[in-house]
């Protein structure tokens, strides 16, 4: 990045910035610098307390619930580790400091200073934190519970010690960021959980005592450096509560120093205030992303767990709360098991117990929930019960769930969120013949810069019988071409109107958004009180551009449930050019005809009316204009179909857009 290039960065970041950050952000700031300029060599470690007990907090499990962790731990001894959606030979032990996104290994001055995020140098950073969060040693761990072979043993062992060689105190890219820091240690109290604690096998024999010295100084560093560079408001969100996690379930986990209880005391007291600032009362998320909502919930369960093993339990308004989340996505998971993909998603994990379980972790989360909760209707929507949950709950999980499974209960129980902005609308829902509309009347994102919302006011998703139609494209990538990262969290990539080439929100940087919209909520009926299901919500994105344009859309559903019409109108004292996009899944054929267009995914098929007048495009994997394009995963983009109407509205005059089930 270059000087002027970061100057524009971080103006851009104090304009979002409240007046009492800006002074925060002065003295911490301040601090910092004299960390920076201080000699590299780092204070000695203070004694740990082998006599002191920590909580116990993960059940232990027969060799009956291996799941895919004994394949997933033969493939990380063999070299062979899964970053994202690529399996890599990275050997064992792999370089640390090696980006798989970059040839040749990064540079090891102080990961304090280091602009990791400098892709010229650094490569796409996500790659190299993928490897250095420790999921693999949790499956090792899981393992050798399972087998008791002592290879596993051997290389859990031959990796935290390769990676404390590699990466010294503060040196290197892996010392850059507070939150993969924390990532690190819950899955680093994961596999002492897993392997015995301080009397683990693992540290009998001389060399096992000498790695517990160099494992319990390496977690004090880490705790004190998280301690030291947290999150701030402005960019805090999940990262915060991440980072909070990360140093109370150390605390808990190793009350071997005076400064566990700090550790302990002051983040519980974080996580309690932050899961009800990030987290709306019907538990929407606010950064407005279904993958962070999943990455958040998992940071607040380990917590959770962590506070109950050591016998002082998070408050009821905690554990309600992380409830409502769950209920949020039971709430926009359709029939087939899919969630829409709002906002940011960069298929983050925090815990290694997914990698030896496989599967979703929505409906993994789901499972946990309806045990922890005793909530039926989570269960009926999780459908069966995964190994992660059973490995975090226990082997009597089973019972309790088939338990939880025969109460006669809605899979979704609630379908309005009007605190978070998103709305359900549909029939015969959670049944094979379901008709699902997903929403976005909600806001752009949380804090000041809102980095990880998307410009997608008034977006929806539609599914039909469990398949997915309408969809939201999803991510594409953060670090990679600007072109990909502008264009995904643009307006034109969502199910939504576009006057002229304007995003709804206007962008300062990959993750910033100096001017947001505000989205009203005008209507909700339910079919009982008006005969359709129906919606109507307004944004003031485009209030910047000449004329104060409002977009207001409404949706209806009839009362059988098979036909949605979606009107748009443009409401301010000019005509304006407008663009309807209609992205749709990758499944999916759109054939034209005289009457409209048909869209079919497998044996569903549905007619789709536009608006008279105007030009209709029908594009696949278009870059100029960019459309059709559909990314499930990070860093992979894929070709799908997006139908394109493009014309021009007076003051006022809607424009309806229907789908038939056919």
């Amino acid at each position: 990045m270059s000087s002027l290039t970061q100057v524009g960065w971080y103006w851009n970041r104090l304009r979002c910035m409240s007046v009492a950050e800006i002074v925060e952000r002065a003295g911490s700031s301040a601090s910092r610098a004299v960390v920076r300029r201080r000699p590299a060599k780092a204070a000695a470690v203070p004694a740990a307390r082998l006599d002191k007990v920590g909580a116990v907090w993960l059940p232990k499990l027969e060799p009956a619930f291996h799941g895919l962790a004994l394949k997933r731990a033969d493939e990380v001894l063999s070299g062979q580790w899964r970053v994202f959606s690529r399996l890599l030979g990275l050997g064992f032990p792999p370089e640390w400091n090696r980006n798989p996104d970059k040839e040749g290994l990064l540079p090891l001055g102080d990961g304090r200073r280091m602009d990791v995020h400098d892709a010229a140098a650094f490569g796409d950073i996500k790659y190299l934190r993928e490897l250095n969060r420790h999921r693999e040693l949790v499956v090792l761990a899981q393992a050798w519970q399972l087998t008791g072979r002592e290879r596993y043993l051997d290389g859990i062992a031959l990796l935290l010690e390769s990676w404390f060689v590699q990466c010294p105190h503060p040196r290197g890219a892996n010392w850059s960021s507070a939150l993969e820091a924390a990532i690190r240690l819950i899955n680093w109290a994961t596999v002492w959980q897993l392997i015995g604690g301080m009397q683990s096998p693992l540290f009998k024999r001389p060399v096992g005592k000498v790695l517990r010295i160099d494992w319990l100084s390496s977690v004090w560093r880490h705790a004190e450096f998280i301690r030291g560079f947290r999150s701030r408001e402005s960019n805090g969100g999940h990262a915060l509560i991440g980072e909070l996690a990360g140093l109370y379930v150390a605390g808990a986990t190793w009350p071997l120093w005076p400064e566990a209880r700090l550790w302990r005391r002051a983040r519980r007291e974080g996580l309690e205030q932050e899961v009800l600032h990030q987290c709306t009362v019907d538990g929407v998320h606010k950064e407005q992303s279904t993958g962070y909502q999943q990455f958040v919930w998992d940071f607040l369960l380990l917590a959770g767990l962590a506070a109950r093993g050591s016998g002082k339990p998070f408050s009821t308004d905690y554990w309600q709360r992380m409830e409502a989340m769950l209920e949020y996505v039971a709430g926009i998971m359709d029939a087939g098991g899919n969630v829409p993909s709002f906002g940011d998603a960069d298929d983050g994990v925090v815990s290694g117990l997914s990698f030896g379980a496989g599967g979703c972790p929505f409906h993994s989360q789901l499972a946990t929930g309806a045990l922890l909760f005793g909530n039926p209707s989570l269960a009926r929507k999780a459908g069966v019960l995964d190994t992660r949950t059973v490995w975090l709950l226990g082997a009597d999980a089973c019972s309790r769930f088939d338990t939880l499974l025969l109460k006669g209960v809605p899979a979704t129980r609630r379908t309005d969120f009007p605190e978070g902005g998103v709305f359900v609308l549909g029939s015969r829902l959670d049944t094979p013949d379901e008709f699902r509309v997903v929403a976005d009347a909600g806001p752009l994102g949380l804090g000041g810069v809102a980095a990880h919302g998307h410009a997608d006011a008034l977006s929806f998703t539609l599914s039909v019988a469990g398949r997915q139609f309408l969809i939201d494209p999803g991510t594409g990538t953060y670090h990679g071409p600007a072109k990909w990262r502008h264009g995904f969290r643009g307006s034109a990539m969502h199910n939504t109107l576009v006057l002229g080439r304007d995003d709804q929100a206007l962008s300062g940087g990959r993750f910033v958004w100096l001017r947001r919209f505000r989205t009203t909520l005008l209507e909700r009926a339910g079919v009982a009180t008006s005969g359709a299901d129906r919606l109507v919500a307004e944004h003031d994105g485009y209030r910047r551009l000449p004329g104060k344009p409002v977009h207001r859309r409404s949706w209806q559903m009839d009362s059988r449930g098979t036909c949605l019409t979606v009107q748009d109108q443009v409401l301010g004292s000019a005509s304006q050019s407008v663009s309807l996009y209609w992205h749709f899944s990758e499944d999916c054929n759109v054939t034209c005809t005289p009457d409209g267009l048909i869209v079919s995914n497998g044996p569903i098929r549905l007619g789709m009316s536009l608006p008279e007048g105007g030009d209709v495009s029908v594009l696949h994997g278009s870059e100029v204009p960019m459309a059709g394009w559909v990314s499930r995963a990070y860093d992979v983009i894929e070709p799908s179909t997006t139908v394109v109407w493009r014309g021009s509205v007076m003051a006022g005059e809607p424009l309806e857009t229907v789908f038939r089930r056919l």
